[in-house]
């Protein structure tokens, strides 16, 4: 393939992923307890310095030249976000490392969106993804309020209370690689391997808060712009180089 496209067509990859994870980011500006994502891409050795074999193939003006660009595996922020008050005292957000362990019955996930309500049954399920994930406690058992008992309260260490008695403990815990998380989609991580939960060492709930998104507006929408005009520059490039192309060919290349 002609070099020059070549690089072009990769920058227009490695744009169109910066482009999806900051759509995405944009897109969940308002979420609560959201963590955005980092597109990092490092530059791509030409052939001849990224390998031994290599060497035998060097050429004195392509050596010279950039070999284009590799996407590196997304990362995540984990920044703490704002804290923001809520009337609601079973809204809850965590200050510190900690991750809230909630299930769906069958699989843990972790998460920051600590906006709970209770279903029909009493139990403690996040608000987001329609109820289906549950808060544990340090058993990995549901917390099941009782109707009647009294208004109920969360204490800095996720003890939940109603009236003096005490219903539960909600299961926090923190990790010492964040990213070995993965995110599986509605606000969840799930730990991959090497990725052991700890018992939280600095972690704090505050009740009646719920956590900010991390996602700076302005400068997601910058970034997105750019990386708009950079697709299109490469875009253009390819365009400009096929013409260059059927000059060659259609011209240049012609028997008078």
């Amino acid at each position: 393939m002609i070099y020059g496209l070549w690089l072009s067509a990769g920058g227009l990859q490695v744009n169109e992923y910066r482009l999806a994870i900051g759509a995405n980011n944009l897109a969940n500006v308002d979420t609560v307890g959201f963590k955005h994502d980092l597109a990092l891409i490092r530059q791509r050795r030409v052939e001849s310095q990224a390998s031994v074999d290599g060497m035998r193939f060097g050429h004195s003006v392509f050596d010279n030249l950039s070999g284009g660009n590799w996407v590196q595996p997304t990362l995540h922020s984990f920044r703490q976000g704002d804290l923001v008050p809520s009337s609601n005292p079973l809204d809850l957000a965590i200050q510190g490392k900690g991750f809230f362990a909630v299930s769906d019955g069958q699989t843990v996930h972790y998460t920051r969106d600590g906006r709970f309500t209770t279903n029909r049954a009493g139990e403690l399920v996040m608000v987001a993804g329609g109820g289906r994930q549950r808060a544990t406690d340090q058993k990995g058992s549901p917390i099941r309020l009782t109707p009647g008992l009294g208004k109920p309260t969360v204490s800095r260490n996720g003890t939940v209370k109603q009236g003096d008695t005490v219903i539960g403990q909600i299961r926090i815990v923190e990790f010492a690689d964040r990213q070995k998380l993965r995110k599986v989609g509605a606000n969840l991580f799930t730990a991959t391997d090497g990725a052991e939960p700890l018992k939280p060492s600095e972690s704090r709930v505050h009740s009646g808060f719920t956590e900010r998104s991390t996602v700076n507006p302005m400068e997601a929408l910058a970034s997105t712009v750019e990386v708009s005009r950079a697709y299109q520059l490469n875009a253009t490039l390819i365009s400009l180089q096929d013409q260059t192309l059927g000059l060659a060919v259609n011209t240049v290349g012609r028997v008078r």
